[in-house]
């Protein structure tokens, strides 16, 4: 789903089969467009059979519930019989209640390979919280925007949940319940709602739902809540309505459409491919038929050279290998089954593209979600992101889809925070590759916590597992380019446990991330602004983080520079922003071949007394240019000596020259510390701030 749906007839190939809501002589429909409200039934079982659809689940509503944790009382359930066979869903709820009869069918590609899980959620893990493509609707409620060709949404689960979404879905709001909501670990409430969304963000199409059933997994004294369309009377997605007693008729049924090919490898709508040394990617599409009645199978993919047809006989097993570009281009992969009389849409996967990948792990400003400030214009269709970056196992183990990445929110769908939204984006337009950023961050937590489980190291219990996790699901952990590491602040300035912790940290990432990629993953860690938060004098922590450079062969990424700082976190502009660019520019000097002058960040290899001994010179390890701010050198501190730092020049050959109030008479080392908040700096030429350190003075 990377557009928004066009307006085209009913009769375009986008159909998958005949519709039920072509069925019900609805040619004059658009795909997208809202249509007249159905006279006739769309539930009709009749019509819904000549669709190709089978029902798998009926239930008529109670008016209470309480099913949390509980098979439901199904009249009918043959789930067990279609097992994984079926290639589109569809669903009708039918009510009767003080506005006559109502009812309403939509029909979507799967968003689950076994039948069990397409109905009502009742138990733990059971999350589905995702886009859906080739959504179709019937309806009698005039709210419902009838027709074909759109893109739906889904919020399926046994839990609670909130108004604060994941961004994922345009137009919704923050404030109400509506088509982008965020279950959390609480459960006893339950959800499940389909809504019409735009394809994209933005989008000029309004979020509205198609129906809700709520109020399931709530103890039995709690009501329903149900609806079709949009509630114009309160929550719009019908959540605290209570309404079930107002219906005398509260029929809901599932269907699926039995496959004519069962899929063992295909790419997901919105996946991003890594990238090889050729600029692009194999995409492989691999089956076998299950359909007598098929012939031959079809793989259109299409893509900025026009479409490409690969065909193979249905009496053996095949597996097309189309290969795809890496650049600001989306694919779709369309499947078809042909025989006598059949030509049917059996899969289609849209938005697919192929580009690099980068991690993003640490604390809060790792997370790095919106404190002050908004980032949301830094979003791109081709920055992408898979999984759930939250600590809730169920929550994160359920989640495997890829979203859009989104920079404001965070332990959401799709979340990776400010300053990586910022870094991809400008990789994105710059470099013209798609991107794909993976967050595994947790703030408040010390480096302990970041700890692979030796003994089952894709333990969801643990972050290292649910980040690992998400990587192999995603057919990414192979090709990471980059982690970037922001931790530190709740290590307390304990720089022995912070090293070690890192050291064992950076072992397992090496074992486990980027072997397909050409000389290895490269590893950043940004040395922290302060430990703990808003304590700017205690400096172990952050030299043992300034060392790892030598020691441990990563790269050092400074923090100081950035002005928007409250002590702890950053605003948006005059921090986050910046710091995305910072690193943006080490990433580019790096992997995409861009200018090394002035980007990586200051930093001493030694200093000494110097002159007539009330100098001290700082010799940094590149000669790049500095700008020093008046006021510098109230950030110097000198140990064994009562002389302090009166002034900061910068000289040529990469040097500091601090000018002390007297000679330096025991002098024994110097640090520079930085400080909480505003400038002032002392400046690379893409701001980057020197780092903070503490050296013995020769």
């Amino acid at each position: 789903m990377p557009h928004d749906v066009s307006v085209h007839p009913i009769s375009v190939r986008r159909l998958t089969a005949l519709s039920v809501v072509a069925l019900l002589g609805s040619a004059g429909l658009v795909a997208g467009a809202a249509g007249p409200a159905v006279a006739a039934n769309p539930c009709d079982p009749a019509v819904i059979a000549a669709a190709g659809f089978t029902p798998v689940l009926q239930i008529d509503l109670p008016q209470n519930a309480g099913w949390l944790d509980q098979d439901l009382p199904y009249s009918l359930d043959k789930t067990a019989e279609v097992g994984p066979n079926f290639d589109r869903v569809g669903y009708c709820l039918e009510l009767d209640g003080p506005s006559g009869p109502q009812w309403v069918w939509t029909a979507m590609e799967p968003f689950s390979t076994d039948a069990r899980r397409i109905g009502l959620p009742t138990r733990k893990g059971d999350i589905v919280r995702q886009p859906v493509g080739d959504l179709e609707v019937s309806s009698n409620v005039p709210d419902v925007t009838n027709g074909i060709g759109q893109t739906g949404y889904l919020e399926m689960w046994p839990n609670q949940y909130q108004t604060n979404g994941s961004s994922q879905v345009a137009n919704a709001s923050a404030l109400t319940f509506d088509a982008d909501d965020n279950p959390t670990s609480s459960f006893g409430y339950g959800s499940f709602q389909v809504h019409q969304v735009g394809a994209t963000r933005p989008s000029a199409l309004a979020a509205k739902t198609v129906f809700a059933v709520n109020t399931f997994t709530e103890p039995a004294t709690g009501t329903l809540s149900i609806g079709i369309g949009t509630n114009t009377n309160g929550q719009p997605d019908w959540t605290f309505t209570n309404n079930a007693g107002r219906y005398s008729k509260r029929k809901f049924t599932a269907y699926v459409r039995p496959a004519m090919v069962a899929l063992t490898e295909a790419p997901q709508d919105r996946q991003l491919i890594p990238r090889d040394s050729r600029g692009g990617a194999v995409v492989p599409v691999a089956g076998r038929v299950t359909d007598s009645r098929v012939r031959q199978v079809q793989l259109r993919v299409t893509g900025p050279s026009g479409t490409q047809t690969l065909a193979a006989p249905a009496s053996r097993p095949f597996r097309f290998t189309p290969r795809i570009t890496a650049g600001l281009h989306e694919y779709t992969f369309e499947l078809r089954a042909i025989g006598q009389g059949i030509n049917r849409v059996v899969a289609k996967r849209e938005g697919v593209v192929s580009g690099d990948v980068y991690v993003v792990q640490g604390q809060s400003n790792a997370e790095a979600s919106r404190f002050n400030g908004n980032a949301s214009g830094e979003e791109s269709p081709y920055l992408r992101s898979f999984g759930t970056s939250t600590s809730n196992a169920e929550i994160s183990g359920a989640d495997r889809t890829w979203h859009y990445a989104a920079g404001d929110v965070s332990t959401q769908s799709g979340s990776v925070g400010q300053w990586a939204i910022r870094m991809g984006r400008r990789i994105v337009d710059r470099y013209k590759v798609p991107v794909a950023l993976v967050n595994g961050a947790h703030g408040g937590q010390p480096i302990s916590f970041f700890q692979r489980n030796d003994s089952n190291p894709d333990e969801l219990s643990t972050n290292y597992g649910r980040l690992r996790q998400r990587l192999a699901s995603a057919g990414l952990i192979d090709h990471v380019k980059g982690v970037l590491f922001y931790q530190g602040e709740s290590d307390n300035d304990n720089a022995s446990v912070h090293t070690t912790g890192f050291s064992s940290l950076l072992q397992d990432w090496r074992s486990d991330f980027g072997m397909a990629v050409s000389g290895g993953s490269k590893y950043y860690v940004h040395q922290v602004r302060t430990s703990p938060c808003g304590n700017s004098t205690s400096i172990a922590l952050r030299e043992a983080q300034r060392k790892m450079g030598d020691s441990l062969g990563v790269t050092v990424l400074s923090t100081n520079g950035l002005s928007g700082h409250d002590g702890c976190h950053y605003a948006w502009v005059g921090g986050y922003r910046e710091l995305g660019d910072h690193n943006f520019a080490v990433i580019a000097r790096d992997w995409y071949g861009g200018t090394a002058a002035g980007v990586a960040a200051p930093n001493p290899a030694s200093a000494s007394v110097t002159g007539d001994g009330s100098q001290i010179t700082v010799q940094l390890r590149a000669a790049d240019v500095l700008t020093v701010d008046a006021a510098s050198a109230a950030n110097f501190r000198l140990a064994g000596t009562t002389a302090t730092v009166q002034s900061v020049a910068y000289q040529s050959g990469g040097k500091l020259v601090l000018t002390l109030s007297g000679p330096a008479t025991g002098a024994t080392g110097v640090s520079y510390l930085s400080h909480n908040g505003a400038g002032p700096w002392i400046t690379n030429a893409t701001g980057t701030g020197l780092l903070a350190f503490d050296l013995p003075l020769t």
